[in-house]
Order: C-alpha cells, then structure tokens, then sequence
C-alpha cells in the first residue's frame, strides 16, 4: 500500500490550474498549426494568426490564454492500492483555490445557481472519480469555459434512429453552436450509458490527445466522416467563413440499455485545456 499525502495533490492541482490557462497541451499546439496550414480562406488563416500570437503572448507572460478561465473540472483515476492521507476532495478544491488565487485568474464559479453569489476562489471544483488498479493517482486538470459549455447538447434518441441519428444530432449541434463556441472547435461525443454517463464521456473525450483517434475501428470511422461533415459547414474560424470548423472530433462510447441511445455533445473552443500528472 502506497501512501500520499493529500498536500501533494493539493500542489498538483494548484500547478495544473495555471499551467492549463497559461499555455496548450502539446497536442493542441500541433493540431493548431496542421489545421493552420489546411484553412483555405484568407480570412480564416488571418484568424488563425491571431490565435497563434495570442498563444505566445500567454505562455511567454504566464497570462490566462482567454479571459474566461474556466470552472475546474478535475479528473481522478485513484489506484486501490494508495492510501491518502487526508481528504481528496478538500485538497482538490484548496489547490483549485490556491491556482486561480496565486495565478491570477478569473473566478467564475457562484455559490448558487439562482442566487449567484460569487465564491470569490473558484471553488468548488467538479471532481470525477475513478478506481483503478495500481499504485498511482492520475490527475486531469480541465478548466471548462460556458462559451462554449453554454452550446453543448444531449440528445435522447431512440435505438431505432441508429448511427444517421446520431450524426444528425452531433452535426444538429455543432451547427446551432454556430460562432458562439468560438470555433475552431473540438467536440467530444459521448454515446451510451445513461443521460448522465454520456454527458460524462463527452467532456471526457476533450481530454483525450487529438493524435489519438478511437480504438474501435466504426467509431474511428465515425470520428473522421463527422470532422469532414463538420468542416463542410463552413462555420470557419471565429465564426467567419472558411475551412476549419473543427479542429478534431472525439468520441467515446459506454453499453446502454435495450430502448435507449442517449449522444451527448460536448463543445469546446479553440482553448480546449487540459494539465495531466500522475503522482
């Protein structure tokens, strides 16, 4: 039995906080420059520019990439041989707190949905749990902007509407989405489950490497078909025309129950952030 110490989490999360709002996954940095050099409209790469300078400009300053930094969505995949001393989710919350306190980075998050009050530290954070074997603590740090959180969808479809209902609904939202999830987007889908689980897996596959296409060969197909369809929208970057909608589509999936096909549809901007560690 490994021991870790909650502090260490604590430390963790608060580094990740600001790493993730100061600069791009190395992922996210490639798949910008790939989809620079495909955008064929003038003013889409123009865009493209911009978003590039504005990338060097927060990494090279320690400044939030956007001034919307996001709710803390944290993801633990705890292994069943750690013993933690201390409570995880405090120490979560603190190093969320210490992040967006020391890294000078907006709070957004309100203590009540209806009476918003502000909780003025950024807490608390939406936390995921996971055992999984093994000795190590993985940590996903997501800070999730409403731009784009405000634009995403879950559709209840039935099992008789099949995979054409299933990318009438992705594409239904991404076109509805329109400008206003700041596009190029990435999009995470999440299909099966429950209403709850496939919103879950949708903000799930954000996090997963744009390099990294699913393993399960109809769903690989569906993720490529879907960025062409997507693309052929011509939503372009920051809403204006051209090629890049989307910079990528990610798809995870979970078993449902015989009368259900539940899609969810979790839009992202262009600063789709994410800070992974294992401890």
């Amino acid at each position: 039995m490994r021991e870790i110490n909650a502090t260490q989490i604590t430390e963790a999360v608060k580094e990740m906080c600001m790493e993730a709002n100061y600069r791009l996954s190395d992922d996210m940095k490639k798949q910008f420059d790939i989809c620079e050099e495909k955008e064929e409209s003038p003013l889409g790469k123009m865009v493209f520019r911009q978003l590039q300078e504005n990338l060097i400009i927060a990494e090279e300053e320690e400044i939030p990439i956007c001034q919307d930094t996001g709710m803390a969505v944290v993801f633990l995949s705890v292994g069943q041989d750690v013993h933690i001393t201390g409570n995880l989710t405090d120490a979560v919350n603190e190093g969320v707190r210490q992040g967006y306190e020391q890294g000078y980075l907006r709070k957004s998050v309100v203590k009540d949905p209806l009476e918003r009050e502000n909780t003025k530290d950024n807490t608390p954070a939406v936390i995921y749990y996971d055992l999984v074997p093994g000795d190590r603590i993985e940590v996903v740090v997501a800070p999730k902007g409403f731009g784009s959180e405000n634009m995403s969808r879950i559709f209840m479809l039935k099992p008789a509407d099949g995979i054409e209902g299933v990318k009438k609904a992705i594409l239904t939202a991404v076109a509805d989405a329109g400008p206003n999830a700041c596009p190029p987007m990435v999009i995470g889908v999440g299909i099966g489950g429950t209403f709850e689980k496939c919103a879950w897996l949708a903000k799930k596959a954000l996090t997963r490497n744009l390099s990294v296409r699913s393993s399960i060969p109809h769903i690989r197909d569906l993720e490529e078909e879907l960025l062409v369809k997507i693309n052929d929208l011509g939503i372009g970057p920051g809403g204006l025309g051209g090629r890049i909608t989307a910079m990528a589509v990610n798809i995870e999936t979970y078993p449902t129950h015989i009368a259900g096909l539940p899609v969810a549809v979790n839009i992202c901007c262009h600063v789709n952030r994410h800070s992974s560690r294992i401890i």
